[in-house]
């Protein structure tokens, strides 16, 4: 068992915990709780990490011997260690740590991947900076079933442990892409005919009026200049969402959201033919 803080892979993990660059380094990143560990695929766990008090509950050690002890094609048994609480207090992003903490392997989604259904329904987002905000965006792409998110080196760390809590899981199952060029990846998305909207009120309509059911990809800008001017000319379509009263904007999470559930609820919807 780790009683001490000085331990070197306590120390990492902190530094894991912080600083994006070394999680790029190292190509892993920090999850916490029972929620996030029982999700994760087994191939995908590196190290796992588990308090005393954590370990006293007997279906929660239970819980972390059965699934550190399968093992499936490809896929050795995952390495535990018990900590001792109060380093992992020291490990811990929260307040209030759950007691197990998990080393995990990055992922590595293709655009091709996120293009292979008949009707691929993606977002991409330019410089997002809030972390709650792009966890937010994951969550509720699962729910609406989106193909994946693109995103601009310009925005948060997908795997900022805020950003992590927040995706409540979703962050294992939504493919996601840091574009290395944006107008390279709007070339391939053309080439497979996929109309591009971006979010924005100057020259637009209403989303509501438009069909999104052969697919589509929809673009969503920073929280405070919304998206640029170079990445709107881009689009084939800006589209707007009315709004009443003062309001000048809606919260990034919040207009993707609208606008997923949108072509979310036209996909599903039966044609006049059925």
């Amino acid at each position: 068992m780790i009683t001490s803080t000085s331990n070197q892979k306590i120390k990492q993990i902190v530094q894991l915990q912080k600083k994006s660059a070394l999680r790029r380094e190292l190509d892993v990143y920090i999850t916490e709780g029972r929620k996030m560990f029982s999700e994760a695929a087994p191939e995908q766990i590196a190290q796992v990490y588990v308090s005393e008090s954590f370990l006293a509950r007997q279906e929660q050690r239970a819980l972390v011997q059965e699934k550190c002890r399968a093992v499936q094609k490809g896929c050795p048994q995952i390495p535990w260690e018990v900590v001792s609480d109060h380093v992992m207090e020291a490990m811990s992003d929260t307040m209030t740590p759950q007691g197990i903490l998990c080393v995990m392997r990055r992922q590595h989604a293709r655009l091709e991947d996120m293009l292979s259904s008949e009707t691929p329904r993606l977002l991409l987002l330019e410089d997002l900076r809030d972390p709650g905000n792009l966890g937010t965006i994951l969550r509720t792409g699962e729910g609406a079933g989106i193909s994946g998110v693109l995103l601009t080196r310009g925005c948060v760390d997908i795997y900022n442990p805020k950003t992590i809590r927040s995706t409540m899981g979703s962050l294992y199952r939504v493919p996601f892409l840091y574009m290395e060029d944006v107008d390279q990846v709007l070339a391939v998305l053309r080439s497979r005919r996929l109309p591009v909207y971006a979010a924005a009120l100057a020259e637009s309509v209403s989303y509501t009026e438009l069909s999104y059911r052969g697919g589509c990809v929809f673009m969503i800008g920073n929280e405070a200049n919304g998206l640029s001017r170079e990445l709107t000319a881009k689009a084939d379509r800006t589209v707007r969402i009315p709004m009443e009263g003062k309001v000048e904007s809606l919260n990034a999470a919040v207009a993707a959201s609208i606008l997923m559930y949108e072509a979310y609820r036209q996909q599903c919807q039966k044609s006049p033919e059925n």
